[in-house]
């Protein structure tokens, strides 16, 4: 066993197929690829990385085999899928993967071609490992494949914890502990077993707390929007998009600086667009908070048009509607498998906060905000009073 000393989890112990997948280039990668990518912007601290990440979700994966006493040939493969569930990210992480998503019709967990015939799948068949199935599951595929990608998976509770340390919040603290002991498979599902209903809500208030100080704070996502329109100029510039995807953070900041400078160099120091327009969701007509893509794009245009500035001064930001998939984890109530959205009243709550902390930005720079924030009054349908500078 390799002992690796970890910010969270203290020491690490890896198998020697994870001692060896850790030395290839694919997972040495995710060293310069940071964790919270533009969150770090705000939170300065907040420079961990996926590589750390992946070391923590392999080590609670390893943690819960062992609980629910899985061992041999299938706690090998979970193992594995573990510990390469994030090799298939983007440079700058989820910032970027709509962009990939659109480009070549994949999403970071489908990591099949990154193992066929490469150093890392040749690494899972000189184990005895099949790469196909390790990808499998870290797409969570079947029962087991639900502890690396489901509703109580092993990356969830690392991410949160880990997140919260590097941040200095206080918000993502879970007791994972007894998380990943409680966990139980029932009719091939994976659940939390009776008694923990309070445990799965901690789970949801963890990330619902979370998501409004650090993942969804304004800034991050003003230069989380602008770091996505530079990439897609730099793609449509001639960039491969295979070669795009296979970029670290630091090689996309240099590309974009040299080929998409008017963004490339705002994000790296930190210039960034304000808000001309930050609506709640209640504000918003509905065709507006739908947006797809190709709509969203549109928007920019007619709003730059309308306030008679270039269309790159534009960017419109709607978000998806508030989910929370974390409702729909299982736990056992009286003997019987329940989801938590039916064993607590919690959720109902938690899902009226995030719908109200859902907002629709326009940004801009900061010289043109006010004709932008006019602009956008007018052609999106929206009330005056959203565009107050914040």
């Amino acid at each position: 066993m390799t002992a690796v000393k970890d910010s969270v989890h203290d020491y690490i112990s890896l198998d020697p197929v994870a001692a060896e997948l850790v030395d290839t280039p694919a997972f040495q990668r995710l060293r310069h690829i940071k964790q919270l990518s533009t969150v770090r912007l705000v939170y300065p601290s907040a420079s961990h990385t996926r590589f750390e990440h992946s070391l923590g979700v392999y080590h609670l994966a390893s943690r819960a085999l062992s609980h629910l006493g899985v061992d041999g040939d299938r706690a090998a493969h979970v193992r594995a899928a573990a510990l390469l569930h994030d090799i298939g990210h983007g440079p700058y992480g989820h910032q970027t993967e709509e962009l990939i998503r659109r480009r070549t019709g994949r999403d970071h967990d489908e990591i099949h071609h990154l193992l066929d015939g490469t150093e890392v799948g040749a690494v899972l068949t000189d184990h005895g490992l099949d790469p196909d199935r390790v990808a499998d599951m870290v797409d969570g595929a079947g029962g087991l494949g639900q502890l690396v990608s489901g509703e109580l998976d092993v990356d969830r509770m690392d991410y949160l914890v880990r997140d919260a340390h590097h941040t200095g919040v206080p918000y993502g603290t879970i007791d994972h502990g007894r998380l990943v002991r409680e966990l139980r498979y029932r009719d091939g599902e994976l659940v939390l077993a009776e008694g923990n209903v309070q445990t799965a809500e901690s789970l949801l208030l963890a990330r619902a707390l979370m998501n409004a100080t650090v993942y969804r704070h304004h800034v991050s996502r003003i230069a989380g929007a602008m770091l996505e329109r530079a990439s897609e100029r730099l793609v449509d510039d001639g960039v491969p998009i295979e070669e795009f995807v296979r970029m670290a953070d630091h090689d996309l900041l240099v590309a974009l600086g040299e080929r998409v400078p008017d963004l490339g160099r705002r994000i790296e120091r930190r210039d960034l667009y304000k808000r001309a327009v930050w609506a709640p969701i209640d504000a918003v007509p509905t065709d507006v908070v739908e947006l797809d893509y190709e709509a969203t794009r549109a928007a920019e245009r007619e709003v730059a048009d309308a306030a008679d500035v270039s269309p790159e001064s534009v960017i419109v930001d709607a978000p998806s509607r508030p989910r929370i998939k974390e409702s729909r984890s299982r736990v056992v109530v009286n003997g019987v498998v329940r989801r938590l959205e039916d064993a607590s009243e919690l959720v109902g709550a938690l899902r009226s906060t995030e719908r109200t902390q859902w907002r629709l930005g326009v940004y801009a720079p900061e010289a043109v905000r006010d004709e932008v924030a006019a602009a956008a009054v007018d052609v999106l349908g929206l009330p005056v009073r959203v565009t107050t500078p914040v």
